[in-house]
């Protein structure tokens, strides 16, 4: 079964701690799937991987582009995971269950809900979906930044 490690943002917001996430993912030679639940945060995601670092970018792409198979990161609000995850990122509240219980559709590695700590229907759906997760065997970490937004395990 899949890990499941839960990311509560406290100090950075998701645009500023996603792509750092992303470059260890890519670091460490891991495809990524990054899964969102509105085309808007997806447009958003898209338009930040390109420009998050004026020296720099993440290479991505989504079902948009062509040959999504080989997209180190692929941005979806769906289940698919074209280029074989190693690492499935869920932002916007988006469910893990469904995609967790698809063989197609789970990470190789890693599942991570990134979800805001300044936000209470955030913090909810996030909890919802930790009891849920427990209850259907998974294994699941907590993570929160520290006051210097760096990530501690904290259970």
């Amino acid at each position: 079964m899949t890990d499941v490690w839960f990311y509560h943002l406290q100090r950075l917001p998701l645009e500023s701690a996603l792509p750092k996430l992303l470059e260890l993912s890519l670091a460490r030679d891991w495809r990524v799937v990054v899964q969102a639940t509105s085309a808007r945060r997806l447009e958003a995601l898209d338009d930040l991987l390109w420009s998050y670092a004026g020296e720099s970018f993440l290479p991505h792409g989504s079902a948009k582009d062509d040959d999504p198979e080989t997209q180190p990161i692929f941005l979806t609000i769906g289940r698919d995971n074209p280029n074989h995850a190693h690492v499935r990122f869920f932002v916007e509240n988006a469910e893990l269950s469904p995609v967790l219980a698809d063989p197609a559709s789970a990470p190789e590695e890693r599942a991570i809900l990134m979800f805001d700590g300044n936000d209470e229907a955030a913090v909810l759906a996030a909890r919802a979906q930790w009891r849920q997760l427990k209850t259907e065997g998974h294994t699941l970490s907590y993570w929160r930044q520290s006051e210097e937004g760096k990530w501690e395990k904290q259970a």
